[in-house]
């Protein structure tokens, strides 16, 4: 009888993944490049080894038996694991990492952010690049988690003895409305008791474990919470709610009457948004990771990644 591990290898576990992909033993063996019979000889040394049978034959489908699903499932995953150990040991030789996670704020500029991943896979590097919207405290979290290399926007400065940090800038909010919202034409500076009267529209916190942030929330005031600050800045022009909104992304409908910015007992909010990235020592940063820093050194794409909203 045949060994386990003589006969388990990636070209057959390889080979029954491509099995139940196609439907059939001929179709497999059509997209092998090989015979029909050379194909079942191979499954048949396999069900041998594991004493099972791995594919019901009564039809003219080959469907995986439950055993045989348990292998293929398995043994899916076991490609993936060296499939990921190639890329580590490609990382290893080039220095680019083989994916690269930006966890992205919802208050930056989305117009400057696709400029800049444009630019970055105009170097055809071995990087598959991955975007994460979060929000508030959920942006800090996943470079803290290991879910993203780079965090842009987070209002948090880094926390952590392996992430590092640099300060973005700060970004200023103002109150808005719709122009037909009651509020809008309400004597200003607004007091929070008039605020309380009103539903505020709030960005659920994207912070997975632990206890979110909240900003601007007034207590027992009606809250309408969205996912992403593109859906709180819509929610606004739709007059379904008050609250601040950044002001660069604010301003276009400011300008053209689209909403009405109105002065607070509060005065005008000032965040401090930051940057952080996970500390790879002693191992020095991948290529991928220099070049963002090395973009987000440059103070004028720091100012463009808060201010520059709207496409040029």
């Amino acid at each position: 009888m045949p060994e386990t591990r003589d006969v388990l290898t990636p070209d057959s576990l390889a080979m029954l993944q491509t099995i139940a992909r196609t439907g059939s033993f001929a179709a497999a063996a059509r997209a092998m490049g090989l015979v029909p019979s050379a194909l079942t000889y191979r499954v048949r040394l396999i069900e041998e080894a594991l004493d099972v049978l791995l594919f019901d034959r009564r039809s003219r489908n080959a469907r995986p038996t439950p055993a045989g699903e348990e292998l293929m499932r398995e043994g899916g995953r076991l490609l993936d694991e060296i499939e990921a150990m190639a890329n580590r040991v490609k990382r290893v030789a080039t220095g680019w990492e083989t994916q690269f996670t930006i966890a992205v704020d919802g208050v930056i500029a989305k117009p400057t952010m696709m400029e800049l991943c444009d630019a970055f896979l105009a170097l055809a590097p071995p990087t598959r690049l991955r975007l994460r919207d979060e929000i508030l405290s959920g942006v800090i979290e996943a470079v803290n988690a290991g879910q993203a290399d780079l965090a842009i926007g987070t209002p948090e400065p880094a926390n952590n003895r392996d992430v590092h940090g640099k300060v973005l800038g700060d970004m200023a909010f103002v109150f808005a409305v719709a122009p037909h919202h009651p509020i809008a034409s309400a004597p200003e500076p607004l007091s929070d008791g008039m605020l309380r009267e009103h539903r505020v529209v709030a960005v659920a916190d994207s912070r997975q474990r632990g206890t979110g942030m909240s900003v601007g929330l007034l207590g027992g005031q009606d809250v309408f919470t969205v996912p992403t600050m593109l859906a709180k800045l819509d929610a606004h022009l739709r007059g379904m709610g008050i609250g601040f909104l950044p002001e660069p992304m604010a301003r276009p409908y400011i300008d053209t009457g689209r909403l009405v910015a109105k002065a607070t007992e509060r005065g005008i909010r000032t965040g401090r948004l930051h940057y952080a990235w996970r500390s790879t020592a002693p191992a020095p940063p991948g290529r991928a990771l220099q070049w963002w820093l090395a973009q987000l050194d440059n103070a004028t794409t720091r100012r463009a990644l808060l201010d520059r909203h709207a496409s040029a």
